[in-house]
């Protein structure tokens, strides 16, 4: 008991900690702008969620997630307000939050903290859930999850419960996208420097060796790009180095120990390293940037710009004609490649898998409302919408076997990624974690030689975890 209490407050400090430093380096003004509620009532957009008043008669629940410049969640839940058969009692106030990946979280966690400005329903990347559960910002939905049927009846999927899912048993949000992770390439640039346009490395060699020979016959053209920057947040974390470490047959853990120091470590810092050494990468300026991943995925690789980016299917969505960045012929532009394993040994190929829940902060007070409101969203016909404007994979299987979903180009190959998927820690101490992580990786995408990237990373995570968790290899 004394343990978990100790994990607990450990768990609480760190987000607190990481919350004041991106508030402070934000000037302290919130970023939430709370400008678009369905109801036709007047807008409260100087007032965060939690201090919002409901017209006459009416309950106002709130609903916060992340404004990554795209108006696919917010169309989300304005079709799912509606189509809702209690709208006329019920006033949605939405409340999207303007930040990088990286401060979302931070922000977030602010907001969770106090009833003022906690809001109904929040958007929580389900890598959050443990440390989220354990700092008390969430509630558990274990009790209005018995009459769900959907949820009882096997529609979700079993491996995505898990993830929303705490140590206990109780369950602590709703999953609507999940993911996997691979080489998106660009035809045309492969076709122009005389590779194959079948594109499947078997090592990461083999990656290398295709990036040399784009730097010689297109040298206009960003070979490679990964999210390299304490900026791109858990990006950097698990698209980039945990798609490498994973890849080595190595996890973060042993024995729920956190590994520090190992050669599969620096056989992923030194493949990062290469990759900017050699001058493969972007330039610092578009990688160590909170937007990095969207110059790449709409701006870059859509213009022949890169040949390649290590991104998740997500990024589809981006190229629909509601996309942030429509590219009507990207179904034959694109290739997808499976992200190979570092000397090609079994499984062959690597991907990691995440996703994210419709959550209700601890602090609500229309947890009620907030939930029938969340089964409404994730109902057949609301949700099938979306989940294909999101470009994400359907957390639903009846979804799955729809024609309209499982026609949309990449799917049955991303999709079929999930069998062998790898997924992070559901650890309270790996948000902490994380965050060394990405400093890590960073520090290498500068200039630090990847040894003294990984001591630094060692001296780093023993302090904030303590050295009874963590071990060498």
């Amino acid at each position: 008991m004394k343990k978990m209490k100790r994990i607990q407050a450990a768990a609480l400090a760190s987000v607190m900690a990481l919350s004041l430093t991106a508030c402070q380096g934000a000037g302290g003004k919130s970023e939430t702008q709370g400008g678009s509620t369905a109801a036709a009532t007047q807008k409260e957009t100087e007032k965060p969620a939690g201090q919002t008043t409901a017209a006459a008669g009416k309950t106002k629940i709130s609903i916060t997630f992340r404004n990554d410049g795209s108006d696919v969640l917010k169309k989300w839940f304005e079709h799912a307000y509606e189509t809702y058969d209690k709208k006329d009692s019920i006033e949605l106030d939405i409340a999207p939050i303007t930040a990088s990946e990286g401060d979302y979280f931070a922000k977030v966690a602010l907001a969770l903290q106090s009833a003022d400005t906690a809001p109904d329903i929040v958007c929580e990347d389900t890598f959050q859930l443990p440390s989220d559960v354990a700092a008390g910002y969430l509630t558990n939905l274990s009790s209005y999850l018995k009459d769900y049927k959907e949820w009882n009846d096997g529609t979700f999927y079993g491996a995505l419960v898990d993830g929303v899912t705490y140590d206990d048993g109780s369950v602590y949000g709703i999953p609507y996208s999940t993911d996997t992770r691979g080489l998106w390439y660009n035809k045309d640039v492969f076709a122009a420097a005389g590779l194959d346009t079948n594109w499947q490395p078997k090592t990461w060699q083999d990656v290398l060796d295709t990036c040399k020979v784009i730097k010689e016959k297109c040298p206009d053209v960003v070979p490679f790009w990964c999210n390299s920057g304490v900026a791109t947040g858990e990006a950097t974390s698990m698209q980039t180095y945990e798609m490498l470490l994973y890849g080595t047959g190595e996890q973060l853990l042993d024995n729920n120990k956190w590994i520090v120091k190992s050669d599969n470590i620096l056989k992923s810092l030194n493949f990062i390293s290469t990759i900017y050494k050699d001058g493969y990468g972007p330039s610092l300026s578009k990688v160590l940037n909170g937007e990095a991943g969207n110059i790449a995925s709409r701006e870059y690789l859509p213009k022949g710009k890169l040949a390649i980016t290590l991104d998740g299917y997500w990024m589809t969505g981006n190229y629909k004609e509601t996309g942030a960045a429509p590219w009507p012929e990207y179904k034959d532009k694109l290739g997808i490649a499976a992200m190979p394993t570092s000397e090609g040994q079994a499984p062959g190929s690597v991907t990691m898998s995440g996703g994210w829940a419709l959550s209700i902060p601890n602090l609500s007070d229309q947890k009620d409302a907030a939930m029938d409101f969340i089964k409404h969203c994730m109902s057949y016909d609301v949700y099938l919408d979306t989940i294909i404007a999101q470009g994400n994979i359907a957390t639903r299987t009846d979804i799955a076997k729809d024609a309209s979903y499982s026609s949309q180009p990449f799917m049955e190959t991303c999709t079929g990624f999930l069998s062998g998927a790898f997924y992070r820690p559901r650890n309270s101490q790996y948000t902490t974690v994380t965050t060394h992580i990405q400093t890590m990786v960073e520090s290498v995408v500068s200039g630090t030689s990847p040894e003294d990237a990984m001591a630094q990373y060692k001296s780093d995570v023993t302090n904030s975890v303590g050295a009874e968790n963590v071990v060498e290899k």
